[in-house]
């Protein structure tokens, strides 16, 4: 199984991030069938102030970019992510790969 973790910045204002996180408790079916089907087995978001982080679980094998490129395409993917867009520190048009930047990963135990 790979592991990523991505991280981006919200908008820093609590009402912003109030919305973000609604918009998650909320979000649409289509999205998360979307994600499934590109192959992400796992997905979790955190939050700290402003900071969002992402991680993310996939088969070996999968490649991520690519599977990020079909999620673009899919039924409604870009008006969630227009939508989310409001709440994001993001240029407009941006997709979930250009808007979630990998951190490295420096230590297991």
């Amino acid at each position: 199984m790979q592991r990523f973790v991505k991280t981006l910045h919200l908008v820093d204002d609590p009402q912003a991030i109030a919305d973000y996180q609604r918009a998650h408790d909320e979000i649409w079916p289509e999205i998360t069938e979307g994600i499934r089907s590109v192959g992400i087995s796992a997905m979790d978001i955190y939050l700290l102030g402003n900071l969002a982080v992402m991680i993310m679980e996939a088969p070996d094998g999968l490649d991520v970019g690519e599977a990020m490129e079909r999620l673009a395409s899919l039924p409604r993917q870009a008006e969630w992510e227009d939508y989310v867009a409001r709440f994001q520190q993001c240029l407009a048009g941006d997709t979930s790969a250009d808007k979630w930047k990998p951190m490295e990963h420096i230590f297991s135990l």
